[in-house]
């Protein structure tokens, strides 16, 4: 009979009241089942959910509680990384208080992820912006200080004159800070720094062991870390400089006479001194310091510099003198602060040496190449080869050039010491974590004029934000609080001052992970809890995140492993990074009258084939322009509230997780949405009208008769979707669903007509039994109406992942390979339960078998049971 058409609206609260009433998600700790700890990287509370979060966390979802099933003690948090500049620049916009911005988004944002019925553990909240947590993470930083991972010392930073902030490289866009448009100024600034680069070799080494994670991402962090084996070369300085040598690092000394300039950075003593006397080659450096220092820009920028005419003298030649050039591509922070350039080795070499009219001697040749005619023209070569115009190195192989003069080097004297050194060197730098802003974690150290630098005792923890500030000033309204600042020196009662800086909010996600297992300890983490739950098995995020996060995390790990608050060093076992959700997008006007249309102030008219968008307000025709990631600036942005609200927090979940894979973008589109919605409403319809009678019999698979063809169906769509969820094929699941659903459609139907005898029945519950068991970690809403009008107590959430029948899910028919003297020749598909007679005879009529055997018999047919026929012939 016809039932309801299933209502979201109704069910979903009900079911999310119910998970809520009977604490269901809640995970217990003494818990003795084997743990499964599954995270979604933490968002932050910036107002309203998107679409992407949808998708983050619906595969989160669907993992958490397939694991649940599965038998395991799953641990789900959430929280929020809640700290950063957004809030304060809405208090300056807005008029309103960080921390009321921020509790406000969150208490939104929480509303909305519960829409969507995520099997989260609710209890375990936090926000970084918590006293409680922050507190906890200033007792991280005294334990990190204490045991020598934390230090302080000046440091170059990028210094917006407008915001009256520390910007970050990648910030700096231009010469001008990323927000306020100002040009940025370099500065000297006192800066507290954790000492990452303590774990630079193991950090490297055990990338190798995450076999879990996606490779490049592995590779990302490789290339972040940048080992690199080399040697420092000291070169003399001959003429236009009080210093007597300049060091130079360098991974290729094979290629030294191909050498024709050094170059320096604008902050290099040479180049000061220079700069002290010229003051062109001051206006350059004062230019380098004004511009983008982050790679990309560097990458970008066109390579330029200035001769400082300082020379120095090549070191395996004392009579040949090279120029040394302040260059915009060459920053202090990096190795020594100056390179040789080897313009036929290295295509940025190249380009300088071009602009500058420097010599392009070619010292390294393909092997199979000719010395005589090879040259270099716009393109270094860059590859391993012959060594070629290298006097005493012709003829070598790059790696023995470089070992003939690291020891030839390693002879040769500058001022007392070794002209050169092998040394290891990596490109990964301390983190810098001070921040001159309100809203983050203050750092906990006073300054005393007499005793220095103190830790505030633990006991006085936390150091508290204070809530009277005021925004109506840029730069960090702490230094100019009236009393907060000011506080009596821990170890001689004078006064002294508060540090002002708070930390980088990469540090407040750097150890969340471990909070989460027990939030409510006083100390950071309980370490026997904390390492029974780490490492994190799943963890769900984006690509973006790849190298910082995920780096500091590691560190952060490794560093509580030495200060006794875990006892691992790996933070994320499984790393999973989703693709983000795209639409087209949409505009009226052209050029500078452009104008972007939201899709939901659109109609879409489908006709022949054609596509064609048009405003509701007035009927003009908007032009379907390009798919990219939604963002707000171009308007192509779905509202998950406006999707839930009109179909269901189930169509949006099924719709995100089967559209394609899920490490690739998802493309929204409204067709997509409606097709998710009509899957939805079929498998209520088929599962509903069937109902009454499905309940009256017990769940029993078919294993002969008019049943079977169901039974085998659906245990074969569980067995293939588990093992499809145990590796996060999310789309490849829900396409064998969809097929389950389709197969199930008559048997069904016809149940609800009233037709089949009991076994039939039987077997049609089974099969739609496991089927709701299928959807229940997509669907959970749906599944848990579909389990209850079957008859079956209590929730499908805290019910047992069914177990597939062997007898149901083995094929009938197997493929054995068919060698002949040891050689493969052919394949014989053929029943499972064939006898050796059947086999020999199916063999010998194969007519690839016939062809070698030409008419001749065989001495022998051995056939090893389901596994493989050999004929010796």
């Amino acid at each position: 009979m016809a039932t309801e058409r299933y209502n979201p609206r109704d069910a979903e609260p009900r079911w999310q009241a119910k998970w809520s009433e009977d604490k269901v998600f809640e995970t217990d700790n003494a818990d003795p089942r084997e743990k499964y700890y599954v995270l979604e990287m933490f968002p932050y509370p910036s107002g309203r959910i998107h679409m992407g979060h949808v998708r983050n966390y619906a595969m989160g979802d669907v993992v958490a509680r397939y694991k649940r099933a599965r038998g395991y003690n799953v641990l789900h948090p959430m929280g929020w990384d809640a700290f950063g500049m957004p809030a304060e620049n809405a208090a300056m916009k807005n008029k309103v208080h960080p921390k009321a911005w921020t509790y406000e988004n969150i208490a939104t944002m929480r509303g909305q992820l519960k829409s969507m019925g995520l099997s989260l553990d609710w209890s375990r909240e936090f926000a970084t912006c918590d006293v409680d947590y922050y507190h906890r993470q200033q007792h991280l930083f005294l334990d990190f200080l204490e045991k020598g991972l934390v230090y302080r010392k000046n440091s170059k930073v990028n210094w917006d004159p407008e915001d009256m902030t520390v910007l970050a490289n990648e910030q700096v866009i231009d010469g001008r800070g990323w927000r306020s448009g100002a040009l940025v100024e370099q500065r000297e600034l006192t800066q507290w720094f954790f000492k990452i680069t303590d774990f630079s070799q193991d950090l490297l080494d055990a990338l190798d062991e995450l076999d879990n994670w996606p490779e490049k991402v592995r590779l990302m962090q490789k290339n972040w870390i940048g080992r690199s084996e080399g040697m420092a070369i000291r070169w003399e300085v001959a003429s236009g400089s009080e210093a007597s040598e300049v060091t130079v690092y360098t991974t290729r000394p094979d290629t030294l006479f191909g050498a024709s300039f050094l170059a320096i950075a604008a902050d290099h003593p040479l180049a000061k001194e220079a700069a002290a006397r010229d003051a062109a080659v001051d206006a350059f450096c004062q230019e380098c310091r004004h511009a983008g220092t982050s790679l990309a820009a560097l990458e970008t920028a066109e390579k330029r510099g200035i001769d400082t005419g300082i020379r120095v003298k090549h070191p395996l030649d004392p009579s040949w003198e090279l120029p040394v050039y302040v260059a915009n591509f060459v920053l202090m922070e990096y190795g020594t602060g100056a390179i040789f350039g080897c313009p036929s080795g290295d295509q940025r070499d190249l380009d300088f040496a071009r602009k500058y009219d420097l010599s392009v001697v070619p010292v390294v040749m393909p092997s199979d190449g000719d010395a005589a005619s090879f040259a270099i023209g716009d393109t270094a070569f860059t590859d391993d080869g012959v060594m070629i115009n290298s006097r005493f190195l012709d003829g070598l192989s790059t790696t023995e050039a470089f070992e003939e003069v690291a020891n030839r080097l390693a002879t040769q004297q500058v001022n007392g010491a070794p002209q050169g050194e092998r040394k290891v060197n990596f490109r990964l730098r301390d983190w810098g974590i001070s921040r001159q802003r309100y809203w983050g974690c203050p750092i906990p150290v006073i300054h005393c004029d007499d005793c220095g630098v103190v830790p505030v005792p633990k006991k006085d923890l936390p150091v508290k934000l204070p809530d009277d500030v005021s925004f109506d000033k840029p730069g960090n309204p702490l230094d100019r609080h009236a009393t907060w600042r000011h506080v009596a020196c821990p170890h001689c009662g004078k006064d002294a001052r508060r540090e002002t800086d708070t930390m980088d909010t990469f540090v407040d996600s750097s150890w969340y992970f471990a909070r989460f297992t027990a939030p409510w300890e006083d100390n950071p983490t309980d370490p026997a809890v904390a390492n029974r739950w780490l490492p994190v098995d799943q963890y769900i995020g984006g690509i973006e995140h790849a190298i910082l996060h995920l780096l500091y995390s590691r560190f952060f790990t490794r560093a509580m492993r030495e200060t006794g608050h875990l006892d691992l060093k790996e933070p994320f076992k499984g790393l999973f990074t989703q693709g983000m959700v795209v639409h087209e997008t949409y505009s009226i006007g052209e050029g500078l009258q452009r104008e972007w249309v939201a899709p939901a102030d659109l109609r879409i008219e489908d006709a022949d084939g054609e596509r064609r968008a048009f405003l509701l307000s007035n009927g003009q025709e908007a032009r379907i322009g390009s798919i990219e990631k939604m963002s707000k600036s171009k308007k192509n942005v779905v509202d998950p509230d406006d999707i839930i609200g009109s179909y269901g927090a189930d169509t949006a979940r099924f719709f995100v997780l089967s559209d394609s894979p899920p490490d690739r973008d998802v493309i929204w589109s409204e067709s997509g949405v409606e097709g998710a919605h009509r899957f939805v409403q079929r498998v209520w319809r088929l599962v509903s009208e069937a109902a009454e009678r499905l309940k009256s019999v017990p769940s029993n698979p078919a294993k002969d008769g008019d049943g079977l063809v169901i039974s085998q169906a659906a245990h074969k769509t569980l067995k293939a979707v588990q093992g499809d969820l145990d590796k996060l094929a999310f789309n490849k699941a829900i396409a064998r669903i969809y097929e389950l659903v389709n197969a199930l459609a008559a048997p069904l139907t016809n149940v609800a007509a009233g037709q089949g005898d009991a076994a039939y029945v039987a077997a049609a519950r089974n099969a739609a039994e496991i089927l709701v068991h299928l959807i229940a970690p997509m669907t959970p809403h749906l599944a848990e109406e579909c389990w209850t009008v079957l008859g079956n107590e209590g929730l499908i959430a805290r019910t047992d992942w069914p177990q597939f029948d062997e007898a149901l899910v083995a094929e009938n028919e197997i493929v054995l390979p068919v060698q002949i003297n040891g050689k493969k020749r052919a394949e014989l598909t053929i029943a499972r339960d064939a006898d050796q007679n059947a086999v020999q005879e199916a063999v010998l009529a194969l007519d690839a078998v016939k062809a070698v055997l030409n008419g001749q018999a065989p001495k022998k047919i051995i056939v090893v049971p389901l596994r493989i026929v050999n004929i010796v012939l």
